[in-house]
């Protein structure tokens, strides 16, 4: 099939969340056969230069620079109104230009979206089969946020989660199929009353790239955080850590450091660094050095959407993985057996005293880590679920066709 593909962020280079499930479902596409387009934006000139590097897996790509003063002018201009002001950020004319031309001219023969801001490229158009990739319901996300932030920044969030949750569910209904990354995912989009066919697929890891050293060394007393410093859930779980954690678990272990790997650490995340015991990297051109040596990784987070890649990473090096409920909601695991959930302070000193403490149950939660994530989150077997997805997207497609 000629299939077009839009999606928010540009696919590549598959570095950071919002580009990797992207990526790996139009590579995939392309090695099926299908001659594939790619409609998407870039933040800037170097960000599109970049993204060239997608050439070898598509049959054509578009792109448009969004810079950084209409975007922003959009956003706001759509605040008065019921329309999400992340619709309006991520509203391109060039693109929606050569969409519109290019939908009406037939030349594909289905679409795929990823991420519900940049549906409204396609949602009017009907003679076509039309799947939408959630991904995350990024509408409750905002609704979290509102939770943890003061006033008049909680007002905005809220706003926005309400104004997209309309939109989300108004979507879905416009598609013929609409997918998310988890279950629990699934499970929302499905609250919303949403009556069109709909199902999930998880995100994978390329476990071939993050594969455990091949002598098992690692360094006892060590830990890290991985994760973009510029995204406040990845701030606020680091800032909980050593504030809360951090001070009780250095007691018990006075020789244990702890790593904050991540790309645009803030003024106050750097100033983390002052506490006895910390650093922080900012960015680093492969974190799996870091990582791989790590006697455990951890993810407190409290606001956490879909899948975190970097708990997908982490096992599949090999890494135990210390994590909140919600955390470890969105990968397919069993708590205690792939990886150890916490839900206050002692928790997380407890479970990372053991791993730092006793090699063998480290080893154990290293290796069927690992194991999991592959039997279970390999992007090979992901998407095979993807393709019969689609295949009853186009069956979707035809029934509404021949109902009409």
């Amino acid at each position: 099939m000629r299939i077009l593909v839009v999606c928010h962020r540009f696919p590549f280079p598959p570095a950071r969340g919002g580009k990797i499930r992207p990526f790996n479902i139009i590579r995939h596409l392309s090695e099926q056969g299908h001659q594939v387009t790619v409609a998407s934006l870039a933040r800037s000139s170097d960000e599109a230069e970049a993204g060239r590097g997608i050439a070898p897996h598509v049959h054509e790509f578009w792109v448009d620079t969004l810079g950084k003063v209409a975007p922003m002018a959009r956003m706001v201009a759509r605040l008065p109104t019921l329309v999400p002001s992340s619709m309006g950020y991520f509203y391109s004319p060039v693109i929606a230009d050569r969409v519109r031309r290019a939908l009406e001219s037939r030349s594909f023969d289905a679409v795929l979206v990823h991420c519900s801001s940049v549906a409204q490229y396609v949602a009017e158009f009907d003679d076509l089969p039309k799947l939408i990739d959630f991904g995350d319901m990024d509408s409750q996300k905002w609704l979290e946020y509102a939770n943890y932030r003061a006033w008049p920044l909680s007002w905005g969030y809220w706003l926005e989660g309400s104004k997209l949750a309309r939109e989300e569910a108004r979507l879905a209904a416009k598609f013929d199929f609409a997918t998310c990354t988890t279950r629990a995912e699934l499970e929302t989009l499905r609250s919303f009353g949403v009556q069109r066919p709909s199902d999930w697929f998880p995100n994978g890891v390329d476990a071939t790239f993050f594969a455990p050293p091949a002598d098992g060394a690692y360094e006892a007393d060590s830990i890290c955080f991985v994760g973009r410093m510029d995204y406040y859930p990845n701030q606020q779980g680091v800032f909980y850590f050593c504030e809360q954690v951090w001070p009780k678990l250095r007691a018990l272990h006075p020789e244990l450091r702890f790593t904050i790997v991540g790309a645009s650490p803030p003024p106050n995340v750097r100033a983390l660094a002052e506490l006895p015991g910390v650093s922080v990297t900012g960015s680093v051109p492969d974190v799996r050095p870091i990582v791989s040596r790590a006697a455990a990784t951890v993810a407190p987070l409290a606001i956490a959407r879909g899948t975190q890649n970097k708990i997908l990473e982490s096992m599949a090096l090999g890494v135990p993985v210390v994590c909140s409920g919600i955390a470890a909601r969105g990968v397919d695991i069993v708590d205690g057996e792939h990886l150890l959930t916490a839900g206050s302070a002692e928790e997380y000193c407890a479970q990372l005293s053991r791993l730092v403490s006793d090699a063998a149950e480290r080893r154990r939660l290293s290796l069927a880590g690992r194991a999991r994530v592959l039997s279970h989150h390999s992007w090979p077997s992901s998407m095979v679920r993807l393709d019969g997805l689609l295949d009853r997207c186009v069956e979707s497609f035809r029934s509404r066709r021949a109902a009409s």
